[in-house]
């Protein structure tokens, strides 16, 4: 042997066999065609064992000796096998060995007594032998040594009722419930009771069977046993006791319904609206689904519109308690259920809505926390005043509310107007002023002193009145309204000195929230007066503080309204010289926008009252709109951003009088250009013109010669 070869199968590296022909076979299988042979051939038999002819007993015994050896040697290799003590016990009964058999089961029996497979083939090659006696004392050590294994008992009784000894079968049940097993095992005892008409046992295995096992279905199942056997009353008793036995922790729909379709039945209508409204009270929405829908439909089918209702406000009642415990601060859910209950008119029920509400306090004392839930006790007080008409409780509620709103950091005024009003309804004015007071003292507001003002107004107590605008005024110096009222009031009672001493008073404060309200309203005092002096003297002053546009056009507006003696122009004069004076005032402070709506007023006042020259003077003032450019503000050095704009130039401006005479040359010049290229486009057509004359006479002559 050479060195690099090795023996074949001894060799580290074994060389792989050599391919001679690497073509490809005449014939291809294909993966698909080895598929469907196999199965095809899948039903084919398979190699049998051939069977063994025994003629004589000596054969027999040594076939015997053989396969018993067999089965030893199996479980002395594994005795926890149990299929090999199965299968031995099985070949001994096969070979008519019935003692051998039995021996086989009482050694597994002894090595696996829990098995509940040797018991059972134990038992049933008794019972198939009819051995019933062995069989018996087999199933008693079964349920003797395994009474939870319910196969046993349910063979033991099987085999009793088969063999026709009945009071053996019960004693076996008997046996069995003293366990007190799984329902199947009770109903399994009830049946067998009913198949030999045993009623009376029935019904007491039932009265054991709900008190070791007292589920609802259970329940029910009783008392369908008495209602098939026509024992209404007693059917009534047992569905009574299932729901006081239940009671409200253990309650289930399933036995309401049940007990309700039996009283329909019986077409106790009364006790099943009892049953069903017992049952709505007392499950929640969630448990209870089955139960409503049964009671809509038995409202529909036996009550009135009244029951229907009644169906319908339970449900958003129990729908509304379930929002509620889910977030018991959304006063919304709040109100609907309120306004649910006034709907139905108990007051007890109401009372009891809204004190649970008003008992959710907001968290934080925060004012927009407070803004809804503060409409609670709102709606509370009215419902109690004007629904129950209960005037010491809706007193109580009020100064609840007030007790519990913290006055320091806000308050609401809506309350204490409500509660003063309430005490005004109740003829009761001491009260509701010093209710009112009390807030104003309190916390002072706009709106309370607004309130107790309008109260003393309606009541005619003008002194009071006067009293309450001081303190108000004093509260708010600012307040614009609160003075143009006060002097409103004096004016009402033809105090012109009181008013026209508390409208000075007012523009002489340092700050004002409204101050062109107020002016406004002096100035239209003194016209109403007609003190049309006093009025001149109040646009003056006014013109001190203001130079606004709006007030020159006023009062020019004042002058031309002033009724003058027929044929006097002096409201003209006047009027034009508040426009003169203006618009000096607006050209010297540079307010071009202001200029030309001051002018456009000019222009319709001299359109109305003016001449010729004095309108040819304004149209002279009149700027000139152009387009500019400028820069924007959100630009920047490196992205510069223009932006055009309209601007306007005035002819009588000395720093604009330049730009505008240049920008009239510019446009006289683009017109003196474009006339230019008109004219010259008109000169060249005409010496085009001219040409075809001359080449036209040229050819006549040479046609005439």
């Amino acid at each position: 042997m050479n060195a690099g070869e090795t023996t074949s199968g001894f060799g580290k590296n074994p060389r792989p066999p050599k391919v001679k022909n690497k073509n490809p076979a005449p014939v291809q299988i294909t993966a698909e065609q080895i598929l469907r042979e196999a199965h095809d051939r899948r039903l084919e038999p398979a190699h049998s064992i051939p069977k063994q002819k025994i003629t004589d007993l000596e054969e027999l015994s040594e076939f015997r000796q053989r396969k018993r050896k067999e089965f030893e040697d199996n479980i002395r290799k594994n005795r926890l096998n149990i299929s090999n003590w199965l299968k031995y016990a099985a070949w001994e009964d096969s070979q008519m060995e019935s003692q051998r058999a039995r021996s086989v089961y009482e050694r597994a029996l002894d090595v696996e007594w829990r098995n509940i497979a040797i018991w059972l083939r134990y038992v049933e090659t008794e019972m198939k032998n009819r051995n019933v006696n062995h069989a018996r004392n087999i199933l008693d050590r079964a349920t003797t040594l395994l009474p939870r294994v319910d196969q046993f008992w349910y063979k033991y009784t099987y085999m009793e009722e088969t063999l026709g000894d009945v009071p053996k079968a019960r004693n076996v049940f008997e046996r069995w419930m003293k366990w007190e097993p799984e329902e199947s095992a009770w109903q399994a005892y009830i049946k067998m009771e009913l198949r030999y008409n045993e009623h009376d046992r029935a019904r007491s295995i039932y009265e054991r069977f709900v008190s070791i096992h007292p589920e609802p279905k259970n329940w029910i199942k009783w008392a369908k046993f008495e209602e098939e056997h026509n024992n209404l009353e007693k059917c009534r008793e047992i569905y009574t006791e299932a729901v006081q036995y239940l009671g409200d922790e253990k309650m289930d729909q399933k036995v309401l319904v049940a007990f309700a379709k039996f009283e329909i039945k019986l077409k106790e209508f009364d006790r099943a609206r009892v049953i069903f409204k017992y049952g709505l009270d007392r499950l929640p929405k969630s448990k209870s689904e089955s139960l409503y829908n049964q009671y809509t439909n038995f409202e529909k089918q036996y009550g009135d519109k009244e029951g229907i209702e009644n169906v319908v406000v339970g449900k958003r009642r129990v729908q509304y308690e379930e929002e509620i415990e889910s977030n018991p601060k959304n006063y919304d859910i709040w109100f609907d259920y309120a306004k649910l209950e006034e709907s139905v008119g108990d007051p007890t029920r109401v009372r009891e809505i809204y004190e649970r509400a008003i008992s959710q306090v907001p968290p934080a004392q925060e004012k927009r926390y407070w803004r809804r839930y503060i409409y609670l006790w709102i709606n509370y007080a009215l419902y109690e005043e004007l629904e129950t008409e209960d005037v010491n409780r809706t007193r109580e509620i009020y100064k609840e509310c007030i007790k519990l709103i913290p006055h320091k950091i806000f308050t609401f005024a809506k309350i204490w107007l409500l509660y003063a009003q309430f005490e005004i309804r109740q003829l009761d004015v001491h009260a509701a002023r010093k209710i009112l007071g009390t807030a104003i003292g309190m916390c002072p507001k706009d709106k309370l002193f607004k309130g107790y003002i309008e109260l003393e107004m309606q009541l005619r107590e003008f002194d009071r009145c006067r009293t309450i605008y001081t303190k108000y005024l004093e509260y708010n110096q600012a307040n614009c309204a609160g003075w143009i009222k006060f002097a409103e009031l004096e004016k009402l009672l033809k105090e012109e000195d009181r008013c026209r001493a508390i409208f000075e008073l007012a523009i002489s404060q340092p700050t004002l929230d409204m101050p062109e309200l107020l002016w406004k309203a002096y100035i239209d005092f003194e016209i109403g007066e007609e003190e049309y002096e006093r009025t001149r003297e109040l646009y003056l002053r006014l013109l001190e503080r203001t130079a606004h546009v709006k007030v020159y056009i006023s009062f020019a507006q004042f002058e031309l309204s002033i009724p003058y003696e027929e044929g006097s122009d002096e409201g003209v004069k006047r009027t034009r010289k508040i426009f003169t004076d203006a618009y000096d005032s607006m050209k010297q402070k540079e307010l071009k926008e202001e200029r030309v709506l001051l002018l456009e007023a000019w222009n319709d006042f001299e359109d109305n009252y003016g001449s010729n020259e004095t309108r040819d003077v304004v149209k002279k003032k009149m700027p000139k709109v152009v387009k500019k450019r400028r820069r924007a503000e959100d630009s920047t050095e490196d992205n510069i951003i223009w932006e055009e704009y309209f601007d306007y130039i005035f002819p009588d401006d000395d720093v604009q009088s330049g730009n505008l005479k240049l920008l009239a040359m510019a446009q006289a010049w683009e017109k003196m250009k474009a006339q230019a290229a008109s004219s010259g486009a008109d000169k060249n057509n005409d010496e085009d013109d001219d040409e075809e004359d001359e080449e036209e006479n040229e050819e006549e002559k040479e046609d005439e010669e």
